[in-house]
């Protein structure tokens, strides 16, 4: 009897043992993964060198952060702030890395600001860049960001190419004209832009029209064509 009872407090006591060993591993495990999910390396690729360290170390305060819960909020706020930036594609590799892909913004023109020459994008921010001596149509006049790329828009969709312009004018209207490489001054309206570069176009190939400089579309349904 007394042998039973040794038995079975040998059993229990390997019973708390092994509960206790479990418990322990398990706090360890949970810790562990904690410590491997919090971001410890970003890559930045998609642009020049210089301007992916730039931005990889804007990022840097999102460093240690839980690469599972990380929102895009955060990124968003920090990315939107350069505007070279066009796209970008967001990869969490777990447990602890961050990888960012960025696809630039096209360059379309130029403009002078406060003394300062700056790139024109697609994306209708203004950009220091590099690249400001590339051939581009020179803007003139202060627009906005949803003016020029409502006008962006109609260019790219008529049959003009912003190549074909020299330079770009924009009035506090909200109208915009246009003297192309061949010093045509087109005068566009303010609504039914798209109709009337293709008419302009459609002038200006025709040989009827070829010692003209001036073609006014200002006013509706007329033509006036200098």
């Amino acid at each position: 009897m007394h042998q039973l009872t040794d038995k079975k407090k040998t059993i229990i006591t390997y019973l708390v043992f092994l509960l206790i060993l479990s418990t322990t591993t398990g706090k360890i495990s949970e810790k562990q993964k904690n410590y491997y999910l919090k971001i410890n390396k970003i890559n930045v690729v998609g642009l020049s060198n210089s301007k992916n360290l730039e931005i990889q170390k804007d990022l840097n305060n999102i460093l240690y952060k839980n690469l599972f819960i990380l929102g895009g909020e955060e990124i968003n706020k920090i990315i939107n702030k350069h505007n070279i930036i066009e796209e970008y594609n967001i990869r969490k590799i777990y447990p602890s890395q961050l990888n960012i892909n960025i696809k630039p913004t096209r360059l379309i023109a130029k403009i002078t600001n406060d003394g300062n020459n700056l790139a024109v994008g697609a994306n209708g921010k203004l950009i220091f860049s590099e690249m400001n001596n590339k051939i581009l149509p020179h803007i003139f006049g202060k627009f906005n960001t949803k003016s020029f790329l409502e006008f962006k828009k109609n260019v790219e969709q008529s049959k003009f190419n912003f190549i074909e312009f020299k330079n770009i004018y924009f009035f506090p209207s909200n109208r915009w004209d246009i003297l192309t490489i061949n010093n045509t001054l087109i005068k566009l309206p303010k609504k039914n832009m798209f109709q009337s570069l293709n008419l302009a176009h459609k002038i200006i190939s025709n040989e009827q029209f070829k010692n003209k400089n001036i073609i006014d579309l200002r006013i509706n349904n007329r033509l006036i064509v200098k």
